[in-house]
């Protein structure tokens, strides 16, 4: 197997959401200066970093998502494109709630990007990182959000939508902050990025604080199960990907595949460097980085470590 991208794949780009649709690689992620989504394609990953950026929406002046504008993932639905994204607002930055854009042309650095506003839940609290995806005939989000009547900063909620932006069925918390490792510095359970294979749906996220302790954790639920039934998911006690081999805070993962849909890959961003002044937030060298990942015989994935910097290296899928 050839792979011939770099580690890291684009420099200062967190939360990188990296997807595959007819033949061609998008591209999103948080940029610095959290302040607008930005997209790039290419025909292959190696070409990504070369890609020409497109800002293609910029936070408001005032009011709901003026400020932190945080984790963009674009996704393919139904024939028109949805990005996701969360935002807080200027005179309440911590307000961060999710909202939805909509874009019907085929191409999604042209066309109008319609907003479509705030996706309501029923806590109406600090709400990020959706991500969508369909199965059993419904389309389901998944996101990270805070209930002040439990412990911990955020937690994992699943529900089906109505639409893009509206909730169809109640909310299932599938995922709680619970766990020792989950808990460094924040008690946190967040970025969710969902993978269906081998009659499983899996949902990877990250947990704990975002310096050297961010790390991924992962739940899973048997494919014919009712995934809004909160007793069907299963929890990995331990984190299924740390910092390792001189790359630090590991997380807010998506997923893609090779061209050939031969190779799954694990897209995540870290730092090469484990102290950081300040706070981790206004750091901005979380760098995005893609590598291969295989199964093991019990029909879980096998993220291994990150990999140093460097070209990446080819695993056994």
């Amino acid at each position: 197997m050839s792979l011939n991208w770099s580690h890291p794949l684009i420099p200062q780009r967190a939360d990188p959401h990296l997807s595959l649709h007819d033949g061609r690689y998008w591209f999103t992620a948080s940029v610095p200066g959290f302040d607008a989504i930005e997209l790039r394609s290419a025909a292959r990953i190696e070409d990504l970093p070369e890609a020409a950026p497109r800002i293609v929406w910029t936070r408001h002046a005032q009011g709901p998502a003026s400020w932190h504008i945080w984790a963009p993932e674009l996704h393919r639905v139904d024939g028109r494109w949805l990005i996701y994204f969360a935002g807080g607002e200027r005179d309440d930055i911590w307000k961060i709630r999710m909202h939805v854009l909509e874009n019907a042309h085929a191409d999604p650095t042209q066309g109008e990007w319609i907003e479509r506003g705030q996706i309501h839940t029923p806590l109406d609290d600090f709400a990020l990182d959706a991500t969508t995806f369909r199965h059993g005939g419904e389309q389901y989000l998944c996101w990270a959000e805070a209930d002040r009547a439990r412990q911990g900063k955020t937690n994992l909620y699943l529900a089906t939508l109505a639409n893009a932006w509206t909730l169809k069925s109640a909310p299932t918390l599938i995922s709680e902050a619970v766990l020792p490792w989950e808990r460094v510095g924040f008690a946190v359970n967040e970025g969710p990025a969902v993978l269906q294979r081998f009659g499983r749906v899996l949902v990877a996220y990250s947990a704990a604080a975002t310096d050297a302790n961010y790390c991924m954790g992962l739940v899973w639920a048997d494919a014919q199960a009712d995934l809004l039934d909160p007793s069907v998911w299963h929890k990995s006690p331990t984190p299924v990907f740390a910092s390792a081999n001189g790359q630090y805070g590991p997380g807010h993962n998506s997923f893609t595949t090779t061209l050939d849909g031969r190779t799954d890959l694990l897209v995540y961003h870290a730092r090469s460097y484990r102290d950081i002044v300040g706070d981790p937030l206004h750091d901005p060298n979380r760098h995005a980085r893609v590598q291969p990942f295989g199964w093991r015989a019990d029909g879980l994935p096998d993220f291994g470590q990150p990999q140093p910097d460097g070209p990446v290296q080819a695993v056994d899928a």
